[in-house]
């Protein structure tokens, strides 16, 4: 029985292994690892200093292999449209910039009546077509409108830097927009504002002229009026009788006064015949109670009768609120100070004019 369990329990081996060889080491948190077949190569002095952390930037100093491939110049380099997406991110940047240093200097954000106050806004931006070929790529309509409205604001912010004598700002903004201003925009908008500053300059000459023009039809009037010069009352004069002009005890009645209206250097009666004519060219200075205090010349060409006493009719509405501008109101109220837009309807084909059939034959 005891012979038995001997034989079936495995013997008991006592092995004696040294505590030197059951202890392990943790390396260095610094340092690397080296190959054994390396370590022929390896100096004693690179190694300790690496086990010692003097050389923790090793990889940031090691040569870059030449054949790496170049880092591209722009997030959208490999876009098709890579000199687009890049213009647009500058404009947003700069756009970003501006409205920072304008709330930096409280002019961010104005009241709605501030902005009304602001100059006009004066375009001269390049077409989608010139836009393309600088942008050396086709353009979309919706991409021509975003770099549009970018513009629009930064055009907006200068002129509030312009408003508050921020120059410096002002001449920044200016600098990026003036890349994207085509020189017809730039002729048209100098022509605009030269119009604008003779405007504001007043509506009279030296001589007291007004220079006005009306249109009607195809007709086109040019109108210059000028004030009719009165006598002077001098101290030597008598006295002006007050009594009635219709009474018999005052034998001189003063005359109405008198005024020349000359349409192509030919009087008025003798230009247009029919008094429906002479009535139209008139009606403006019978509102605003200005018959016969204004000399007219007036120059009109193409259309008919009817054009040209209309055309002259608005050109003198003009002139008189240019001397007047009391009247204004009287004329706009009576429709005289607004162009009026009928014109003939243009024959139709198939048609005997613009909307008259020809007769109706069944056989």
């Amino acid at each position: 029985m005891f012979a038995g369990r001997l034989s079936c329990r495995p013997p008991r081996l006592h092995v004696f292994v040294p505590r030197s060889l059951t202890t392990t080491t943790t390396p260095p948190p610094n340092s690397r690892f080296v190959p054994l077949a390396s370590l022929e190569t390896t100096d004693d002095g690179q190694l300790e200093g690496e086990q010692a952390g003097l050389d923790v930037d090793s990889r940031s100093h090691r040569p870059r292999p030449e054949n790496r491939r170049p880092v591209p110049p722009s997030p959208a380099f490999y876009t098709a449209r890579s000199l687009y997406y890049d213009t647009l991110v500058q404009l947003q940047t700069a756009l970003s910039l501006s409205r920072r240093a304008l709330r930096a200097q409280h002019l961010l954000p104005l009241p709605p009546f501030a902005l009304r106050a602001l100059p006009p806004a004066q375009p001269a931006w390049v077409n989608k077509a010139e836009m393309s070929l600088s942008l050396q790529a086709p353009l979309t309509a919706r991409m021509y409108k975003r770099v549009v409205t970018l513009l629009k604001e930064l055009d907006q912010c200068e002129r509030i830097a312009r408003v508050a004598h921020s120059t410096e700002l002002e001449n920044a903004i200016t600098d990026i927009t003036k890349g994207f201003e085509s020189k017809k925009g730039i002729q048209a908008r100098d022509t605009r504002i030269r119009a604008r500053e003779a405007k504001e300059k007043g509506p009279l000459d030296k001589y007291g002229r007004s220079y006005t023009v009306g249109r009607r039809k195809t007709s086109t009037a040019r109108v210059w009026m000028i004030e009719v010069h009165k006598p002077k009352v001098g101290a030597s004069e008598p006295a002006v009788n007050t009594t009635s002009i219709l009474s018999s005890s005052n034998p001189t009645a003063p005359s109405p006064p008198s005024s020349t209206i000359l349409i192509n250097s030919v009087p008025i009666s003798n230009y247009f015949p029919l008094p429906a004519d002479r009535e139209r060219v008139l009606r403006p200075l019978k509102l605003a109670g200005l018959l016969g205090a204004f000399n007219i010349f007036a120059l009109v060409r193409a259309g008919g009768t009817s054009g040209q006493s209309g055309a002259i009719a608005l050109a003198v509405a003009k002139g008189c609120v240019a001397h007047v501008p009391e009247v204004e109101p009287i004329l706009k109220k009576a429709k005289l100070m607004r162009r009026d837009p009928r014109m003939v309807e243009r024959k139709k084909t198939g048609l005997a004019k613009a909307r008259k059939r020809y007769t109706w034959v069944k056989r």
